[in-house]
């Protein structure tokens, strides 16, 4: 117990240390203010910890999450309280999908889906990052950022681009042996700020912090107002899916590195009642971070009281080292941003690219383009859609349906002209039409025997297929036998009338029919 405490509270510190320069950066790129990440990072953190699912979780303000954050503040023109019911609304929406179980359903994302998008959040990251980078004004939109790069580079202020240089480059080039004593953001933020303190350089900084404790206080919005209400309901729905998939896949990395097994249902709940606490706060939405998280776990975290502790080590910055950080220059924060861009791109996937098989290299694109350009929910929807429909066609393409006369020594016949056809693989609609197409065209036999032992699946499309089929055999006097599984024999009988069925021989393999 003592170890486990010891190891929660160095984990913790650790952690705090990484989240304070991303609290900060993540803060000011949303348009919220660097404070409003903080807040977010402290209560998210600490509550998310306190009745989450994933023990060595640290949550916070996250890339994705704040991309749509950004989006929201400029769509709503700073209305900070329509902003903040949209995060009320998205953890209670998080809530309620942890109510419903809906958290094991993540895991069914296909990975080219996640790979497009997790590459796609860091070229928005990227892009968004350019004007603070170069010392200018940031758009919060990547094709106006886009639209007007020409002037931003035209406007350059050496001094911010400068230090924004030297952050970047401490950040990527940073010896391990160094990192582990001090980490690289951390370090990014010591040396830059020192430098344009001392230089007195003339660019923007992050500003006042508040030294006080966040006041607790509901968003006021017009209630009234029918069309910021639709627009509240999908920024909120965004976000909560968002902080779902994020959150989620955070876990799953959590897993894997301290060999344990979150519950994912109980971490949505948690992360809910979090993001809903910081909406009261002014705070950024967040979700589980994974970056923080592993750090966490390999600096000894291993309970939700690292989470905690990591918590309370940015509330005590706020309070005693707020003076100094705001000193520090927004086009640091952006030099530091720009590296967590970098990194959350898959390279595991574009390393096999080219290799892939096309469809999933397709999804990857797709989701990619829509994620950049569109909508980050669209994407994910449009690649889920897009990753199903191509599933179905592969299994379809891999479902054979095998029609022949036969003459087999274990059906007993007479001198009838007998038609077996086999079918192998899943008999669901997709298959199932191809089958259509092929019986409808064996109307020259006596007697139809459909052999369906090599079925694992038969959907609802299927059956109803198989009624079709069935009465148009009997219309032309030709019989019909079904072997089948005692499962599809359930299914069959429970979905096609008995008067249909009559005249349908069923059996459980080729010996016993005989028709």
């Amino acid at each position: 117990m003592k170890n486990t405490i010891k190891g929660d509270i160095f984990g913790g510190v650790t952690a705090a240390v990484i989240a304070l320069p991303l609290a900060l950066a993540f803060g000011v790129a949303s348009g919220a203010g660097a404070i409003a990440g903080l807040y977010g990072a402290i209560i998210l953190g600490f509550f998310a910890s306190l009745f989450g699912g994933t023990d060595t979780q640290i949550s916070g303000p996250t890339g994705p999450m704040t991309v749509v954050t950004a989006s929201t503040i400029v769509y709503f023109s700073g209305n900070i309280d329509a902003v903040m019911m949209v995060v009320l609304l998205a953890g209670l929406f998080q809530v309620l999908f942890g109510l419903l179980k809906l958290g094991q359903f993540v895991k069914y994302i296909p990975y080219p889906v996640i790979s497009g998008f997790m590459s796609g959040i860091g070229v928005i990251i990227i892009i968004l990052e350019i004007n603070p980078f170069l010392g200018s004004n940031g758009f919060g939109s990547v094709m106006k950022t886009l639209f007007h790069i020409s002037e931003t580079f035209a406007n350059i202020d050496i001094s911010a681009f400068g230090l924004a240089i030297l952050a970047l480059t401490i950040m990527t080039f940073t010896p391990k042996k160094i990192a582990k004593l001090i980490p690289s953001p951390l370090l990014a933020l010591i040396i830059t700020t020192f430098i344009s303190i001392t230089l007195q350089f003339n660019i923007e900084t992050v500003g006042e912090i508040p030294i006080e404790l966040p006041n607790f206080r509901f968003p006021q919005i017009d209630w009234t107002d029918l069309h910021q209400l639709e627009h509240i309901f999908f920024f909120a729905l965004t976000l909560a899916l968002l902080g779902v998939i994020d959150t989620l896949l955070t876990s799953l990395v959590a897993d894997s590195v301290s060999k344990t097994k979150h519950k994912s249902n109980k971490e949505l709940i948690g992360q809910g009642i979090g993001n809903c606490l910081t909406a009261f706060v002014g705070g950024l939405a967040g979700a589980g971070a994974t970056m923080r998280t592993v750090i966490n776990i390999k600096s000894g975290g291993r309970t939700r009281l690292s989470g905690m502790i990591h918590a309370v080590t940015l509330l005590l910055i706020i309070l005693f080292f707020s003076q100094i950080a705001a000193q520090i220059p927004l086009s640091v924060l952006a030099g530091i941003l720009v590296k967590v861009g970098v990194d959350i791109i898959d390279y595991k996937f574009l390393k096999v690219i080219n290799k892939a098989p096309k469809m999933d290299m397709l999804i990857m694109l797709v989701v990619f383009g829509f994620t950049v350009f569109v909508n980050l929910i669209i994407a994910v929807g449009v690649g889920i859609v897009l990753a199903s429909v191509l599933t179905v066609y592969r299994v379809t393409k891999a479902a054979e349906i095998d029609i022949k006369e036969h003459h087999h020594k274990d059906i007993s016949i007479s001198n009838e002209k007998v038609r077996v056809i086999n079918i192998n693989g899943a008999f669901f609609f997709g298959s199932a039409s191809i089958f259509e197409e092929r019986v409808s065209t064996i109307l020259d036999v006596d007697s139809l025997i459909i052999n369906c032992l090599n079925v694992p699946y038969m959907d609802v499309s299927a059956v109803f297929i198989l009624h079709e089929m069935i009465l148009k055999m009997q219309d032309n006097n030709i019989k019909v036998a079904l072997i089948l599984k005692p499962k599809h024999i359930q299914k069959i009988e429970k979905l096609i009338d008995k008067e249909t069925l009559k005249n349908v021989m069923i059996c459980q393999s080729l010996s016993d029919c005989a028709i």
